[in-house]
């Protein structure tokens, strides 16, 4: 500092501080020296707050005003320097301007994923990210635990900290809750307050208010919201054959709008493949309910009915069926099956007329005999 800027500072009476930034904290007010004069004028603005110190002790504080800095309004300091009455002549302080406003959205989240247990859904690992504000509490224990003597104390000084305590005991108090997974979206609000009550004491030790804290996102890991996304989609669904026959309709409905007669021969086949898929889905629906049921005459399994082992029978020459009585009626009353048709079922030694099995007697008594 030159000849004139010591001659400047000497004149100066007025100590103040206009912030331009939006993220400092703590600003020393620089002086020749150190040097204030007796009567200077203090300017203190809403939001700030300012601090003497004096030889490493901090002296007094004054809030929002405009104060004319005599013995009588700096008590602390008066007593420190033994000024037993009036003093005129230029003393030695450090100014520390504090501000005192909100410092908002400051954002935290967790670097890696963090493993929590879920009720329903077992050891999960989750991230999480949001914001916060924050505000100076305590001037005083604030400069004495963290900015201590430096000559600017921005946000970015003290952000990293912060922002490991909200992830460290933000995490905690998620898993404290024990609430579901699937519930935490619809209760961030509740979870957001969990928070702020457990990390709040611990800004206060630094002199810090935590004001706001809230969660924008929870979230799990890309291969478990897959999984959820297929189970969802599962649920939506429901019935797979009236949806498959969605599809085919969906698909002839695009056809169709295709003049060409290619759009309709894909129609076509696509309802058909549609119409093949829904067979073979019943299919294995039938064939595991028949795999689960137990063997005919098994263990507390009556036999079947006499009498209801279906018939085969030969038409024009060729074996068809198995048919059973009441099929067996129809083909009696269309002709194919008369007195003197071939007939077989299990338990027959060979092809015989259905005249001579007494079964069908009742099946035959409508058709009329050969004629003579």
């Amino acid at each position: 500092m030159g000849i004139f800027d010591k001659l400047r500072n000497e004149f100066i009476d007025i100590i103040e501080w206009t912030d331009p930034s939006a993220d400092t904290i703590v600003w020393k007010f620089p002086r020749y020296q150190n040097e204030i004069k007796m009567n200077a004028k203090l300017t203190v603005r809403e939001s700030q707050v300012a601090v003497f110190m004096n030889e490493g002790k901090i002296a007094d504080v004054f809030q929002p005003g405009m104060y004319t800095l005599t013995t009588q309004n700096m008590p602390i300091l008066t007593t420190l320097q033994g000024w037993k009455y009036g003093f005129n002549s230029p003393f030695k302080a450090d100014v520390f301007f504090i501000s005192m406003r909100q410092f908002t959205n400051q954002k935290w989240g967790t670097k890696n994923p963090v493993m929590l247990r879920d009720a329903e859904f077992g050891p999960l690992r989750l991230r999480a990210f949001g914001s916060y504000a924050f505000r100076v509490k305590d001037a005083a224990q604030f400069l004495k635990e963290i900015a201590a003597t430096n000559p600017e104390y921005t946000v970015d000084g003290i952000n990293e900290q912060l922002r490991n305590l909200a992830v460290s005991r933000g995490m905690d108090a998620i898993a404290e809750a024990k609430i579901p997974v699937l519930d935490l979206a619809a209760r961030y609000d509740e979870v957001s307050q969990l928070i702020t009550e457990k990390i709040r004491p611990e800004f206060n030790e630094l002199g810090l208010d935590l004001t706001k804290f809230l969660i924008e996102n929870i979230s799990l890991p890309p291969e478990v919201e897959e999984a959820l996304d297929k189970r969802s989609s599962m649920g939506i669904v429901g019935n797979l054959g009236a949806y498959a026959q969605f599809q085919a309709a969906n698909a002839m409905e695009k056809a169709a709008e295709n003049p060409s007669g290619g759009g309709l021969a894909a129609a076509g086949l696509g309802a058909g493949m549609g119409a093949a898929m829904m067979g073979q889905v019943g299919n294995v629906f039938q064939n595991n309910q028949a795999n689960q049921q137990p063997a005919a005459g098994g263990p507390g399994v009556p036999p079947p009915l006499p009498g209801t082992e279906p018939f085969f029978v030969a038409v024009e020459g060729k074996q068809s069926g198995p048919y059973n009585m009441d099929q067996l009626r129809q083909l009696a009353a269309s002709g194919s099956l008369q007195h003197q048709t071939l007939v077989w079922k299990t338990g027959m030694a060979a092809w015989t007329a259905a005249s001579a099995v007494p079964e069908l007697a009742p099946v035959l008594a409508t058709v009329p005999p050969p004629l003579p």
